[in-house]
């Protein structure tokens, strides 16, 4: 049985302070890579393997696939350029905060985070659907019945999700929020009240 884990970062400059990243390529903070540490020893105590570990080309991702890599006794990471983030667009680099300002009504408001939906040059989120059954493809031609870690970035992640458990998209936007560090899982006939596996105990963006 195919097994695929999505891995957001740990916390990145731009996430401290409050920055919207997207193709921006900022490293990890101190506390991001204590994040991705915690959740290393979580994958290390709980045994799991993986056949292959995938990461955006980005180095927030990199390097927090590095260290569960190197934590846990995983394959070196291989960069995998369908995992980078999301596109933002005209609003790479702006305040996070001004997402509203800048965008309404053209967003989506969830508990913990406001998402624009069409700005100038930015993906879709149903762009990244797309991409997202793309790189599925890929994966499940290239590794049927093995384990995977595809470590990546939030908007991304969550429409990986959505793409492998048929979900409107909308929905998985406002009904859980994947953290840094935080890994789902991904596997035909899972309960979805336990997709979300680990998420560091540290502060979460």
């Amino acid at each position: 049985m195919l097994k695929i884990y999505i891995a957001r970062h740990g916390q990145n400059v731009d996430n401290k302070n409050g920055i919207l990243n997207g193709h921006r390529d900022e490293p990890l903070t101190t506390l991001g890579e204590k994040q991705a540490q915690e959740v290393a020893e979580e994958i290390k105590k709980d045994n799991l393997y993986f056949d292959v570990v995938y990461s955006s080309p980005l180095q927030r991702a990199y390097k927090t696939a590095k260290i569960i890599s190197d934590i846990s006794n995983q394959s070196q990471p291989v960069v995998l350029n369908e995992l980078i983030e999301r596109d933002f667009g005209v609003m790479t680099g702006i305040e996070a905060k001004r997402i509203e300002e800048l965008c309404a009504p053209e967003i989506i408001k969830s508990k913990t985070i406001t998402y624009f939906l069409n700005p100038k040059g930015a993906e879709t989120f149903e762009d990244l659907l797309e991409r997202a059954k793309k790189l599925l493809n890929f994966i499940k031609k290239n590794h049927n019945d093995k384990s995977v870690l595809l470590v990546t970035h939030g908007d991304f992640g969550k429409m990986i999700y959505a793409e492998f458990y048929k979900l409107p998209w909308k929905k998985v936007l406002t009904d859980f929020h994947f953290g840094n560090s935080e890994i789902l899982y991904l596997c035909e006939n899972c309960d979805l009240n336990k997709t979300r596996l680990f998420t560091s105990k540290q502060y979460n963006h």
